[in-house]
C-alpha cells in the first residue's frame, strides 16, 4: 500500500511518499493545483508543444485545464503525449503564441494532484490503495482571508457585542483612526437564560427564543452556528439544549463552547467556538473531496450528538486511510477532527520534523528553525514536545492544544526599506504578488533579493523565471534614498550585508524569546535549519546566539511532510480544576486516573489498540493563588507538587512569595500511538574533499556519505539551499542529514553601516524590555498587571533620559525618566541599589503606580551603562477606600501609602523592613501586604532581568557603542518630528478644555526663535481641592505621546522627542507644590488617570490631529475591607479625517484590558449582566466618532464603590463641523427597582442586590455632513 505525507501551505504543497516497493518518492507542487511549464510551440489549432514537469505517462493530464498566462481563456486537455509534450486542446487556441508561462490546472485539491504526480495515475483512472497523514493551512487561511461560512453566534443575553469589544485593548498603541477587525459572526443572538460561576441555573433558558431564530437563521442561508454562553464551562446543560434545539430545526454545523474549551473565560472561548464554526462546513467539504478520491476517511461530522460516536466503535476501530495533522504535532481521524485544533497542523508538522531529526543525529536538545516567504516559526526542544493552550490567529484567540511555536514577520518576502533614519526589514511582505523585485512583476526589494544580489541563490534553481537586474534596479534606488536622505553613500555589498544583518537579528530575537527569555541558553542546543529559507540564514543566527551545531535534514525542504510521517496518534483529556492545592491533593490521582482512562478510550475510538498506545507524563499547571502564569510540572509523585513548584518556580523566577497558597489550574493527559524507535545517524568516513569547494554552488545530491565541506559555499539540493559561512564546515551522514560545526571561537565582525547598526541596536533595546515586561506579567499578583496589563517598563541612558520602552500604558511612559531625574536630585544610586517610590513630587503618577529604578553598571562596576525601571498598578495601596482611589480624597495621605524614594536593594543586598513598616504603620496603611510584597517581587526579577541583559549588551558590543546607539536612537526620534513638524495643521492658537467642574487645561503651540517649538501650559487653572491635580511627570507623559502620534513613525517612545520642544507648566493643576508631609499635599489620583486624558485631548486640538475621544477612563474601584477591584472601562474614539472614530475601545493614555466577565464573577461577588456597545453615543460628522460602552453589574454582597470619571457635563468635541460625543451616565438600580442617577465622582455603599449601570462617552465626529 502507497504511504503518504503532506503539507498543504498557502504557496506549496509538500509530499513525502513510500511506495509499495519501500521506495520513497517527493514531490513539491503549487497549493493552487496548477503545474506551471513553458510553451514551445504551437503545432495547430489544437496542439500544442510543451515544457512541464511530470506526466511522463501517455493521457496523463487529460481533464486537466490548460491556460496560456495573459493569453486567452481556459481550455480543456483530452490528450497528451508525454514523449513528444504535445497536449491536445478540446477547442482552437486562441491569439498568437509565441513561448511563455503556461498552467495545466488540476480539478482535484492539491494533496490529490501530489497523490497522482507521484503515482502516475491519471483523472480518470482509480488511484492505488493509500493511507495518507495530511498538514493544511486551508483553515488558517480562510480565516485570515476571511473566506469561512456564513455564521450565526449565539451568546448570553447582554454580551451581544462581546466580540466587538473584545478585551477593550487597542491594537497600537500609536494609532489614530483605530482599526478593528469585524467580528466573523453575520448574526448574534442573545440568548436569554443564566448560569452562574457556581454552575447554578439563575434563569432558566428561553427556548422558544432560540427555536424561532434557528428557524429565522437557517430561512437567510446561515451555514453554522456557534454558541457561547456564560459558565458553560462549569455547567454545560444551557449550551447542550441549545445546539439539541439547532439540530432539530435542520442545522448541520454546530460548535458549542463547553465541548471545544471547557475552561473559564468567556471572550477566548466565544473567539474558538466562531473560529471552529466559521470554518467547519469548509473543512469539512475540503476533507471530503480529498477523502473521497483516497478512500474516504471516517468521519462523525459535526451534526452527530456526542452519544452516537460510541454506536460507531467498530467502525471506528478500524485505521482509517486519511488522518489529519492537529496544532499540537499529533494526528486524529475525521471521527476527532474539529477545525480549531489544526488552524497550525504545518508548522507543527515541521517542529515535529525538527525534533525528529536532531534525534536522529544524537541531540536530544535543539531549536526549530523554519524560515518560509512570509514568516519565521522557531520552537524549543528539551527531549519532549512542549505545548500552550492558547494562541491568537490573526485577531482571534484559539483554545486548543498547540506546540509552543514562536512565530515573527520575516522571511524571504520581508520587504527592505529606508525610514529616514534607519535600514528597516519588514514587518510587511511582498508576499507571492506581486512577490520580490527579482519575481519581475514590479514588487519591492525583499530579502529573496538580498540573497540573491549576495550570490546565495543560482538564479537557475528557482523553479520558475527570476530577473535579478530587476533586484539589482530596487538595491540602487534604495541606496540612492539613503544617500539623499542622510548624505552617507553606502556600497551595494555594505547595505545588502546590513539588511541581511537586520534581519537575522529579528529572527535571533524570536529564539531568545523561547530560550533566554525562559531562562535557557540557546549555546546548549542545536539549531536544525529548514523550509525554503532557513539554511541560508542558519549560520549568521546561530553565531548571534552563540551556537555552535547546526543540522539541516535531509528533507529539510520538506520537513514538515517529513514530520507527518513520524508523528503519533494523539488524544488529550483536560480538566480545569482551580482549587487550592491542600485542598483538592487527595483527588488528584483520582481525577489523573479518571483522564488517562479518557484519553486511552478516545484513541482507541481513533483506531489505535491499547496494545499500541502509550501515555505520556501527565502535566499539571499550577500557580500561586492570585497569579495568572502557570508553572507546569510533568510527571513525578502526586504528592510532592508542592514542593517541586516552589522549587521550579524559584528557578524561573529568583524569588518565592510569601504566605501564598498554591492553586491546581488544571490538569492534562496526553494518550498517543507508541514511538517508533529512531536509527542513529552516523557521520563519518573520510572525506573525498576537506577544504572549501571551488565552485560557489554544490548540489546536495552528489555529495556522499562522510564528505565534509566548509565554507563558504552554497549548497543546494530540488527543495532547499544552506549557505555554509565562512567558520563552519559541514559533514554528510550516513542518511543524508549534514552536520555542520562551527570551526572558529570567534568570527570577526564585519563592519556595518551606521544606519543598520542603529536599527539594529533599537531591535535590541526593544528586546531588553519587552523580556522584563514578559517576566513581570508572569510574576505578578494584582489583577491590575496579570489581566488588565497596567503597567510599563523602560530602558533608560545613563543621563536618566527615557529611550525604549515595552509598550504598555502611555500615561507611566512619559514619566520615567523625569521620574528618575528627579530622584537622582536627592539619591546617589549605585551598583546593586534599587529605588522604590511613588511620590507624586518624585515623578510619580497617583499611589498607586509604584515604581522601581536601578542603575546597570558594568559586571566590574566601574561604567554606568544606563538605567532600568517598571511602574506597576497594584490593586490594593491604603487610602480612606478599597482600591486606593478615592474620589473624595483631599489629601495625598488620604489615596494610601506614600513611598518617597526609598532603597528597597542597596548594594546587593534586599531590605523589606522599612518597605514594610510603611504599608502597614501608615494613616491608612494596605489592606493587601501580602500582594504587595508578591507585586514588588516580580518587579524587582524584572528588574534584575533588564540589568542583566543591559550588561551582556555592553559586554558584547562595548559600552561606548551601547551609549552610542543610546544617543542615536534620541536623535532618530527627534528627527522625525521635526520633519513632522514642517507640515502641521496647526497654528498659534490658544486651545482650551475643561473638567466637567470647569477647571481647565490651556495650551499654545509656537515656535520659537532658537527654532525649537514651545508647549505652554500659561493659563491652566490652579491647585484643585479635589484629586484632579497632575505633576510635571504626568504631563509630560501626555506631550510625549502627542508628539510620538505627530511623528507618526515607528519609532521607540523615547524622549529624543522632547529634544525638539520646551514644556512650561505653571504652578497650579497641572504643577502642585509638595510638602514633605503627606497630610499638605494635594491629592492626585484623577490627576494621573483623568487630567492626563484632557492634556491629551487640547493638544489633539492644537496639533488637529483628531476629535476628542472619550477623554476618560471611566473608573470604577468597589471592594470592601478583605479585598479591592479597579478597572478602566472603554469608550468611542474621536474621528479623524481619513476614518471614522472606533467603538467600545480605549485610547490615548490608557490601554488596560478588560478583566474577562467569567473571571470577573468567579474571583468577585458580583454578576456582571450587561457589556456592550451604547449604541448612536459617537458624534455625528463627515467621519462618526465611536460609540462608547454600557456595562451593567450587580452586587452580590455589600461593597463600597467609588467612581472617577469625567465627560459628564463637557462633551467630547467634534471638529470642522463633527457632532460632539454623547456624555457619560452612571446610574444605580435598588433592590426595589427604583432608579438613581449617580455623579461621575464620588464613593457609595452598596447593599446585596443593587445594580451599577455605567454609560461611557462616545467619541467626537469630524467634518459636517454624514450622520
Amino acid at each position: 500500500m502507497w504511504k503518504f505525507w503532506i503539507d498543504t501551505g498557502g504557496t506549496f504543497t509538500d509530499c513525502i511518499a513510500e511506495g509499495p516497493d519501500g521506495e520513497t518518492r517527493r514531490v513539491k507542487c503549487l497549493s493552487s493545483s496548477a503545474i506551471r511549464g513553458h510553451v514551445v510551440e504551437r503545432i495547430d489549432a489544437r496542439r500544442v508543444k510543451v515544457d512541464v514537469p511530470f506526466g511522463e505517462k501517455d493521457g496523463f493530464y487529460v481533464g486537466y485545464g490548460f491556460l496560456v498566462l495573459g493569453i486567452g481563456n481556459r481550455n480543456e486537455v483530452i490528450g497528451w503525449d508525454s514523449s513528444e509534450g504535445i497536449l491536445t486542446l478540446a477547442e482552437d487556441l486562441e491569439g498568437s503564441l509565441e513561448s511563455g508561462l503556461c498552467e495545466l490546472q488540476s480539478p482535484e485539491e492539491p494533496p490529490v494532484l501530489a497523490v497522482r504526480i507521484l503515482t502516475e495515475t491519471g483523472l480518470e483512472e482509480t488511484l492505488p490503495p493509500l493511507e495518507m497523514r495530511l498538514a493544511t493551512t486551508r483553515g488558517t487561511n480562510a480565516l485570515l482571508e476571511r473566506k469561512g461560512a456564513t455564521l450565526a453566534f449565539l451568546v448570553t443575553e447582554g454580551f451581544g457585542d462581546l466580540l466587538k469589544i473584545g478585551n477593550q485593548q487597542r491594537p497600537d498603541l500609536f494609532e489614530l483612526g483605530i482599526q478593528k477587525d469585524d467580528p466573523l459572526p453575520e448574526s448574534v443572538f442573545e440568548v436569554s437564560g443564566r448560569i452562574d460561576a457556581a454552575g447554578n441555573e439563575l434563569e432558566a433558558l428561553d427556548e422558544v427564543g432560540v427555536r424561532a431564530f434557528a428557524k429565522e437563521a437557517l430561512a437567510q442561508g446561515v451555514e453554522a452556528f456557534s454558541v457561547a454562553l456564560m459558565h458553560s464551562y462549569v455547567n454545560p446543560v444551557h449550551e447542550r439544549r441549545v445546539a439539541e434545539i439547532l439540530r432539530e430545526e435542520g442545522a448541520t454545523f454546530v460548535s458549542v463552547s463547553s465541548e471545544l474549551a471547557a475552561f473559564a473565560k468567556i471572550l477566548p472561548r466565544a473567539e474558538t467556538t466562531v473560529v471552529d464554526g466559521y470554518l467547519a462546513p469548509i473543512m469539512e467539504a475540503y476533507l471530503d473531496s480529498v477523502g473521497e478520491v483516497v478512500g474516504g476517511g471516517n468521519r462523525v461530522t459535526p451534526s452527530v450528538a456526542p452519544g452516537a460516536v460510541e454506536d460507531l466503535r467498530s467502525t471506528l476501530l478500524q485505521a482509517p486511510t486519511l488522518r489529519v495533522m492537529t496544532s499540537a504535532g499529533g494526528l486524529v481521524s475525521r471521527s476527532h477532527y474539529r477545525p480549531k485544533d489544526s488552524l497550525l497542523s504545518g508548522p507543527a508538522g515541521g517542529v515535529v520534523g525538527s525534533s525528529r531529526s536532531g534525534l536522529q543525529v544524537g541531540i536530544g536538545k535543539s531549536i526549530a528553525f523554519d524560515m518560509g516567504g512570509t514568516s519565521t516559526d522557531v520552537s524549543r526542544f528539551d527531549g519532549q514536545l512542549d505545548y500552550k493552550f492558547e494562541q491568537k490567529i490573526g485577531a482571534a484567540r484559539v483554545y486548543a492544544p498547540s506546540l509552543r511555536i514562536e512565530t515573527v514577520a520575516a522571511g524571504g518576502g520581508s520587504i527592505c526599506w529606508f525610514d529616514g533614519t534607519a535600514l528597516r526589514v519588514g514587518p510587511e511582505s511582498a508576499g507571492a504578488n506581486p512577490g520580490p523585485a527579482c519575481y519581475g512583476a514590479g514588487g519591492p526589494l525583499a530579502v529573496t533579493d538580498v540573497n540573491l544580489l549576495l550570490g546565495r541563490l543560482d538564479a537557475s534553481k528557482f523553479g520558475i523565471p527570476v530577473f535579478p537586474e530587476a533586484a539589482k534596479e530596487r538595491l540602487t534606488e534604495l541606496i540612492d534614498e539613503i544617500e539623499r536622505t542622510t548624505g552617507q553613500c553606502l556600497s551595494e555589498q555594505e547595505t545588502l550585508e546590513g539588511l541581511l544583518a537586520i534581519a537575522n537579528e529579528t529572527m535571533a530575537e524570536a529564539i531568545r524569546k523561547i530560550s533566554t527569555s525562559e531562562g535557557f541558553d540557546p549555546a546548549d542546543y542545536a539549531l536544525v535549519a529548514f523550509g525554503g529559507a532557513g539554511g541560508l540564514h542558519a549560520c549568521a543566527i546561530a553565531g548571534i546566539l552563540g551556537m555552535d551545531t547546526i543540522v539541516f535534514p535531509a528533507d529539510a525542504g520538506l520537513l514538515s511532510a517529513y514530520g507527518l510521517k513520524h508523528a503519533q496518534v494523539e488524544q488529550f483529556a483536560e480538566r480545569q480544576v482551580l482549587e487550592l492545592l491542600v485542598d483538592c491533593e487527595s483527588q488528584v490521582a483520582e481525577w489523573l486516573s479518571a483522564l488517562e482512562a479518557q484519553a486511552l478510550r478516545q484513541l482507541e475510538e481513533d483506531g489505535v489498540s491499547r496494545g499500541s498506545s502509550e501515555l505520556c507524563p501527565a502535566r499539571f499547571e499550577l500557580r500561586y493563588r492570585g497569579q495568572e502564569s502557570i508553572i507546569v510540572l510533568e510527571g513525578g509523585e502526586v504528592e510532592s507538587l508542592g514542593e517541586r513548584f516552589g522549587d521550579a518556580y524559584e528557578s524561573q523566577f529568583g524569588f518565592v512569595p510569601r504566605g501564598l497558597a498554591i492553586e491546581l489550574v488544571a490538569i492534562r493527559v496526553v494518550a498517543r500511538s507508541q514511538v517508533v524507535g529512531t536509527k542513529l545517524e552516523e557521520f563519518r568516513g573520510e572525506s573525498r574533499d576537506k577544504h572549501a569547494p571551488t565552485k560557489a554552488f554544490v548540489d546536495r545530491n552528489g555529495l556522499e556519505e562522510g564528505d565534509t565541506i566548509e565554507g563558504p559555499v552554497v549548497i543546494q539540493d530540488p527543495y532547499s539551499t544552506i549557505y555554509v559561512d565562512a567558520g563552519w564546515k559541514a559533514q554528510v551522514g550516513t542518511e543524508g542529514t549534514l552536520r555542520m560545526e562551527s570551526t572558529e571561537v570567534s568570527i570577526e565582525k564585519s563592519e556595518l553601516a551606521e544606519v543598520v547598526e542603529l536599527e539594529l541596536f533599537t531591535n535590541r533595546f526593544l528586546a531588553l524590555v519587552g523580556e522584563m515586561g514578559a517576566l513581570l506579567e508572569r510574576a505578578a499578583f494584582s489583577t491590575n498587571v496579570k489581566d488588565r496589563k497596567d503597567f510599563s517598563c523602560a530602558l533608560l541612558d545613563a543621563d536618566g533620559y527615557l529611550l525604549a520602552n515595552a509598550p504598555h500604558i502611555p500615561v507611566h511612559l512619559g514619566a520615567l525618566g523625569v521620574c528618575l531625574r528627579t530622584v537622582l536630585q536627592s539619591r546617589e544610586l549605585g551598583p546593586g541599589d534599587v529605588v522604590v517610590t511613588n511620590h507624586p513630587a518624585f515623578g510619580g503618577s497617583h499611589l498607586p503606580d509604584v515604581t522601581l529604578i536601578a542603575p546597570v553598571y558594568t559586571e566590574n562596576g566601574d561604567e554606568l551603562l544606563g538605567y532600568v525601571a517598571n511602574r506597576a498598578h497594584h490593586a490594593e495601596l491604603g487610602g480612606i477606600s478599597p482600591g486606593s482611589m478615592p474620589p473624595n480624597a483631599k489629601s495625598l495621605a488620604e489615596e494610601g501609602v506614600v513611598i518617597a524614594p526609598l532603597k528597597l536593594v542597596e548594594a546587593g543586598v534586599t531590605c523589606w523592613e522599612p518597605l514594610l513598616d510603611l504599608l502597614k504603620g501608615c494613616a491608612y496603611p494596605s489592606r493587601s501586604v501580602e500582594e504587595n510584597v508578591a507585586d514588588l517581587s516580580a518587579q524587582l526579577a524584572s528588574i534584575r532581568r533588564g540589568q542583566r541583559a543591559l550588561q551582556e549588551l555592553a559586554e558584547a558590543e562595548g559600552e561606548k557603542r551601547v551609549a552610542k546607539f543610546m544617543g542615536l536612537l534620541r536623535k532618530r526620534a527627534a528627527t522625525a518630528l521635526r520633519e513632522a513638524l514642517k507640515s502641521g495643521r496647526w497654528d498659534n492658537g490658544r486651545y482650551l478644555e475643561c473638567l466637567d467642574d470647569g477647571a481647565a487645561v490651556q495650551v499654545q503651540v509656537s515656535k520659537q526663535v532658537s527654532g525649537k517649538w514651545l508647549i505652554d501650559f500659561e493659563g491652566s487653572s490652579g491647585v484643585q481641592p479635589n484629586n484632579y491635580n497632575a505633576t510635571p511627570a504626568i504631563v509630560t507623559s501626555a506631550v510625549i505621546y502627542v508628539l510620538r502620534l505627530v511623528a507618526s513613525v515607528d519609532v521607540p517612545l523615547n524622549e529624543g522627542f522632547l529634544d525638539v520642544v520646551d514644556i512650561r507648566i505653571p504652578e497650579g493643576m497641572l504643577n502642585p507644590v509638595f510638602d514633605s508631609n503627606p497630610e499638605a499635599c494635594p491629592a492626585v489620583v484623577a490627576g494621573n488617570v483623568e487630567v492626563s486624558q484632557l492634556v491629551v485631548s487640547v493638544l489633539l486640538k492644537a496639533f488637529g490631529l483628531a476629535a476628542c475621544s472619550q477623554s476618560t477612563m471611566n473608573n470604577l474601584i468597589f471592594g470592601t475591607e478583605s479585598f479591592g477591584y479597579y478597572e478602566t472601562i472603554a469608550g468611542g474614539e474621536g474621528a479623524t479625517p481619513e476614518r471614522d472614530g472606533a467603538s467600545g475601545v480605549h485610547t490615548h493614555m490608557t490601554n488596560t484590558a478588560m478583566t474577562d466577565p467569567e473571571v470577573m464573577e468567579l474571583r468577585y461577588p458580583v454578576k456582571v449582566e450587561i457589556f456592550g456597545l451604547r449604541e448612536n453615543s459617537g458624534g455625528s460628522g463627515l467621519r462618526r466618532g465611536g460609540d462608547g460602552v454600557v456595562k451593567r453589574v450587580k452586587f452580590l454582597k455589600p461593597v463600597t464603590l467609588s467612581l472617577l470619571t469625567q465627560r459628564r457635563i463637557e462633551q467630547p468635541f467634534g471638529v470642522e463641523g463633527g457632532g460632539a460625543g454623547a456624555c457619560g451616565e452612571q446610574i444605580l438600580v435598588k433592590a426595589d427597582g427604583s432608579v438613581t442617577a449617580l455623579d461621575g465622582n464620588g464613593s457609595w455603599e452598596l447593599e446585596t442586590g443593587e445594580v451599577l449601570e455605567i454609560r461611557t462617552p462616545g467619541g467626537g465626529g469630524w467634518g459636517e455632513g454624514g450622520v
